[in-house]
């Protein structure tokens, strides 16, 4: 399986990609910066610089070609303002589904993140407030504005420490931290999983192995599923 990985040498990104390399699948990750490429074979993955800030859908949808799945895990990150929350947690998301559904590549997970589709409350930080918006205004625009086998998967408090291989995962779940390592790990089983196409699930760290998670996510219609 080839999977294209937008927003590449992120910290979940890396992870994944190593999971799909070990696994002898090619993983694929977008880049900004050539110095990372590096970093990203290390992983076991290829590497393709792209900019998905000033880049066309066509530039886009070529590196998609031929890919069986596509990834978006990238994000403007720590220290970046309102403006870039937009212009790559929402607008990259939106572009890299146009593209995805230009180069005929359906399976598309996003990662996103808790509370998008909930207005802030006052008082909330005004760039983490920016960054919410923006993750629900892509999420929408998947859901809504392509034809893709979409899955949007919203993790809680990201943490570091090592993969425990057991989470919850459902439509609610309520609010916990997960590691990174699991929620890389729940990716590569949802693109095993086409069941989940059309769903947005939540997931935290929990008692129940990450393919039975996702299994049963699967085949529950809405509440909670594995935890």
């Amino acid at each position: 399986m080839r999977t294209v990985i937008a927003g590449g040498h992120g910290k979940i990104a890396r992870q994944l990609e190593r999971l799909l390399a070990d696994r002898g699948d090619t993983p694929v990750g977008l880049i900004r910066d050539p110095d990372q490429a590096g970093d990203l074979r290390a992983e076991g993955a290829d590497a393709v610089v792209c900019d998905l800030e000033s880049a066309s859908v066509e530039q886009v949808a070529g590196h998609l070609e031929g890919a069986d799945a596509a990834v978006f895990a990238a994000g403007a990150g720590p220290g970046s303002g309102a403006a870039r929350k937009d212009t790559v947690d929402r607008g990259a998301a939106v572009l890299f589904a146009d593209a995805a559904e230009r180069a005929g590549v359906r399976r598309f997970l996003v990662v996103s993140a808790m509370r998008a589709d909930e207005e802030p409350p006052p008082g909330m930080d005004p760039v983490f407030a920016a960054y919410l918006r923006a993750k629900g205004a892509a999420d929408a625009a998947v859901r809504t504005g392509t034809g893709l086998d979409w899955t949007i998967l919203r993790p809680g408090r990201l943490t570091d420490g090592p993969a425990t291989g057991r989470v919850t995962l459902a439509e609610r779940t309520g609010r916990d931290e997960v590691t990174r390592a699991d929620v890389a790990a729940v990716l590569v089983a949802l693109l095993d999983e086409p069941r989940t196409a059309g769903r947005t699930l939540e997931l935290i760290g929990g008692d129940t192995p990450v393919a039975a998670a996702v299994a049963a996510a699967a085949t529950t219609d809405g509440g909670t599923a594995a935890g």
